[in-house]
């Protein structure tokens, strides 16, 4: 009898999870629709605190994990916060607080900033993850796991 296979570092893993507060809020889920499909050690579609909890498991497992803020989304950090002239957006754009805004990096690369704050002729935007500093539960179910040797 073959031992089955279990999640190893390369491997192609398929599954669906979720990604639930303390509040009980759902910030994200896959279970109703498509799953995920990544390569295990590229974080760049999953963190890497999160792929840590799917090592050795199997197809067909599913677990529940709760994950500090640390290996998640980090903590937020006060660089992260800028504050800009309101002269710095077009005419089209009127900011508003709450609404998150994609700016361009100088490297091209598009990164989302939720406006905090509007005060006089400033925009205060967050740069900081929505989860950042939250400590989360990933629920995680192996679908598939398409082994790199």
């Amino acid at each position: 009898m073959t031992e089955a296979k279990t999640v190893q570092p390369g491997d192609q893993v398929t599954f669906h999870c979720s990604i639930t507060l303390k509040d009980g809020t759902v910030a994200e889920t896959t279970f109703a629709d498509e799953p995920i499909q990544i390569t295990m050690g590229d974080d760049s579609v999953l963190l890497n605190g999160l792929q840590l909890a799917m090592y050795g498991m199997k197809v067909g497992d599913k677990e529940k994990v709760w994950i500090e803020p640390a290996d998640a989304y980090g903590m937020p950090e006060d660089e992260a916060i800028q504050i800009l002239p309101l002269s710095d957006f077009p005419d089209s754009l009127k900011p508003e607080v709450g609404q998150i805004i994609a700016f361009s990096t100088p490297s091209g690369e598009e990164v989302p900033g939720a406006v905090t704050e509007i005060e006089g002729d400033q925009v205060t935007i967050d740069f900081n993850h929505p989860l950042a500093g939250h400590e989360i539960q990933f629920e995680v179910e192996i679908l598939d796991i398409t082994s790199a040797h």
